[in-house]
């Protein structure tokens, strides 16, 4: 066992640092990996087509015999999404709280792989032993039910890991965060903490998730006569309830819209943590046998994406909902960084149907400010301060308050994904980097989109294409026919005739010099079709449409 004692903790985020999104970290003491949430990010602007991105689990693949298994702190997408595409490469068993898993089990199950998944429902005060570790539920709140944050347990130390957090002293569903457990973790001393920046900016606390139920029940109270529609988060059970809650107060029958929503909401019922009073949930079918102000709508959408249903319904392109003068829209939610206009996009077209909007006071955060953020750190006392979720700028924050507590900049770590942080009671230090990166899935495609596709996409988005096709006799290599012009998102051909028309006469001259000089290589004939066009288009036209030139043999 001496020996043992000789090896440090080391600690590989894999995605989720630098971002909000794609949360993955590897946990590694000897021969066993233990791994922490799973998750997916969004395409950014820039990535064309792109469904979802994943993390690059290469380092696990090549470390598969150590792999142990996956512990989830919460049933968020950007801690779940890429469970179902990571354990076709790495499959291991997955360890998480009863709703984290049911959301889970839907997902394995989309994608047919219910059966080979090995899961575990874990209850808070649990504690699984694989390998070297021993991990730790611990009930935390957040905007999803059966938060838990972890701790790890290694021969080095103990590492606590928050999860996505908030102070919750009045939750709507389940019992306040289990601060004595922290306190008592801290008590026997604590390596590291990895804790929640996403509010690190905010001072003050984390208001409560109940605080919202009064304002839900507030608006219903102001508007008795119009249909109220309320879009929020699908995860955030809580709010649902508290939906629910005040539109059976006020004998308002309840539809839910969007597919997510319909998931979740039959997830969180069949497992216990939704509440629906008998005959208060009605189909949208229905929706017509009863008068507008006797209905609530909650749907997906409150972050403006366009295909989910509140932005349908704002586009008149919701085959059931149509947004009348009058209706009442909640937005409960506030715009995750990135999605600001496409928020006020929706909020502009709502407004212009004769909506009435309000989005002030009916969210409260799932996260952690400022304050709440030192009551964890004085509960834990940790020796090294690593913060986790967020951006960057979010990182520093949470690096301040660490300062503030007394921390020196030796014990705060800010790594970026793929730093291995090797500690252990002696010291910490970053000693080297695993492969990570962006990992992009188009619709059933995994990583077959690179950087090189998604550059011809922007380039093609941008300037358009220009195919020039041409036939040559097999035998004397003279032209048979062509060369033709074909362009698609380059210029509107009708209006252009003068310019095809010299384009075309720039190709045959080309086309002419090669037979001339005897050039019978295709691949040269290609490369003297496209630096003439493209030399022409540009002094034309200033753009540089992508030039594809077809040869064909007859």
């Amino acid at each position: 066992m001496k020996e043992q004692k000789n090896s440090k903790l080391k600690i590989i985020p894999l995605g989720g640092l630098e971002q909000i999104g794609m949360n993955i970290t590897a946990f590694e003491y000897e021969d066993s990996i233990v791994v922490v949430d799973c998750g997916l990010s969004f395409p950014e602007d820039d990535m064309l087509g792109i469904d979802l991105v994943i993390p690059d689990v290469t380092y696990l693949k090549n470390n598969i015999e150590k792999v142990k298994g996956f512990f989830i702190t919460h049933g968020h997408e950007d801690h779940i999404g890429a469970i179902p595409y990571v354990l076709k490469e790495v499959n291991v068993p997955v360890y998480a709280t009863k709703l984290t898993m049911g959301i889970i089990e839907h997902k394995l199950r989309e994608h047919n792989m219910l059966t080979k998944v090995k899961r575990k429902v874990v209850k808070y005060g649990q504690h699984i032993n694989l390998g070297c570790f021993r991990v730790e539920f611990i009930r935390t709140n957040h905007s999803i039910a059966d938060a838990a944050a972890l701790a790890i347990y290694s021969p080095a130390g103990t590492v606590v890991h928050t999860g996505d957090f908030k102070v919750d002293y009045t939750p709507v569903f389940g019992d306040p965060i289990d601060l004595q457990r922290f306190g008592e973790i801290g008590k026997k001393g604590v390596l590291a903490l990895m804790c929640d920046s996403t509010n690190a900016e905010r001072p003050g606390y984390t208001s409560s998730e109940k605080t919202v139920g009064k304002t839900f029940d507030n608006i219903f109270a102001d508007h008795t006569d119009s249909r109220i529609i309320v879009a929020t988060f699908a995860s955030n059970v809580d709010r649902v309830q508290q939906v629910i809650n005040s539109a059976y107060k006020f004998g308002r029958k309840v539809v839910v819209e969007g597919r997510s929503m319909v998931n979740i909401i039959t997830i969180a019922s069949e497992l216990g943590y939704l509440n629906i009073p008998d005959k208060t949930l009605i189909d949208i079918e229905q929706l017509k046998n009863y008068p507008d102000e006797q209905t609530v709508l909650i749907t997906t959408g409150s972050q403006g994406e366009s295909m989910a249903a509140l932005s349908r319904m704002a586009s008149n392109i919701h085959k059931k909902v149509t947004i009348q003068p009058g209706d009442t829209v909640i937005l409960s939610s506030n715009p995750i960084p990135g999605n600001e206009k496409a928020v006020s996009k929706v909020i502009n077209e709502l407004s212009a149907k004769g909506a009435n909007v309000i989005f002030q006071d009916t969210h409260v955060s799932g996260h952690a400010c400022q304050e709440d953020i030192k009551l964890i750190y004085s509960l834990v006392k940790p020796k090294y301060a690593i913060p986790v979720h967020g951006e960057y700028r979010h990182l520093k924050a949470q690096a301040r308050i660490a300062q503030e507590l007394g921390y020196d900049k030796e014990h705060i770590f800010i790594l970026s994904s793929g730093d291995v942080l090797e500690l252990d009671e002696e010291g910490a230090a970053v000693t080297g980097e695993v492969p990570v990166g962006d990992i992009m899935v188009d619709g059933l495609g995994v990583g077959d989109v690179g950087n090189i596709v998604l550059r011809d996409r922007q380039h093609l988005a941008e300037d358009g294409i220009i195919i020039v096709v041409l036939t040559l006799d097999s035998r004397s290599g003279q032209v048979l026919a062509g060369p033709d012009i074909v362009t698609r998102g380059f210029v509107y051909v009708r209006g252009s005739e003068s310019l095809m028309d010299e384009a075309r006469k720039v190709l045959e001259d080309t086309v002419e010099r090669c037979m001339d000089k005897n050039i019978t290589d295709w691949g040269k004939i290609k490369t003297e079709i496209k630096d003439s066009l493209g030399d022409f288009v540009w002094k034309r036209t200033k753009r540089r449409p992508m030039i594809m030139p077809i040869i064909m043999e007859v």
